[in-house]
């Protein structure tokens, strides 16, 4: 294994493994983790191109109950992801190393009720001389559309997915979820006041047939650089938009 470093999360409630030179996790996971906002008994939850695992760690932190799947297609970083769930304690976290675009996969469809996911932002765009990153990065043959047809096909009917997109991307997704899942919600990231969005929250309901609903924008630093006070009630204390 290639060298990495010890890093946390939430504020150091909860310690992640990462490589020194290759992937590595941002505020994005942290964010989009904080969409699910609670679980009901029975729940289960995966999470898909989990990568060193930062969403499925900070929900295992919040929801020590609930069965939690990370799905990696990179060897090295499911090991990394649960030898950070076995640092932190997360009985009920595991990593699964899988491809989505492969013909049988270890998990069962229908069977998750919340999935969450961070796809990669580019479709073979910009990609990193880095495998790990350009991984990460960039799909490498499999489009957004087929992503989140995976993820619907792993979700229960009436269950809920999360992600987190760039703007530029938000019709694809729409169009990935069309007839297929509804009741979707957005929120807008914007580093500062003035500024376009950078990131799109996304959350939609299998089978749903409900109306899109656009929620309010969220800014994450004040104009001196800084952390609002709502970033940090997510970053560092684990708190959701719900």
């Amino acid at each position: 294994m290639k060298k990495y470093s010890k890093d946390f999360l939430l504020g150091e409630k909860v310690k992640i493994y990462q490589p020194t030179d290759g992937y590595r996790a941002s505020s994005d996971a942290v964010f989009l983790s904080s969409l699910i906002g609670y679980v009901k008994k029975g729940d289960a939850i995966l999470d898909v191109g989990s990568g060193t695992g930062a969403v499925s760690l900070c929900l295992a932190y919040r929801f020590p109950e609930t069965p939690i799947v990370g799905m990696e297609i990179q060897p090295e970083l499911v090991a990394l992801a649960n030898k950070s769930a076995t640092a932190n304690g997360f009985k009920n976290l595991s990593y699964i190393e899988a491809d989505i675009s492969a013909k049988k996969v270890p998990l069962k469809a229908d069977s998750f009720t919340h999935v969450v996911t961070n796809p990669p932002y580019f479709e073979n765009e910009h990609p990193s001389p880095k495998e790990s990153k350009s991984l990460a990065h960039n799909m490498n043959g499999c489009s957004l559309e087929q992503w989140l047809q995976f993820c619907l096909k792993m979700l229960k009917s009436n269950g809920w997915l999360y992600l987190i997109e760039l703007p530029q991307n938000l019709s694809d997704v729409l169009g990935a979820l069309k007839g297929k899942a509804g009741n979707i919600r957005l929120i807008s990231l914007f580093s500062k006041s003035g500024q376009n969005a950078k990131r799109i929250l996304i959350c939609a309901q299998k089978s749903s047939k409900a109306p899109l609903e656009i929620l309010p924008s969220f800014r994450v630093h004040d104009q001196n650089g800084t952390f609002t006070n709502g970033a940090q009630s997510i970053l560092r204390n684990g708190e959701s938009f719900f």
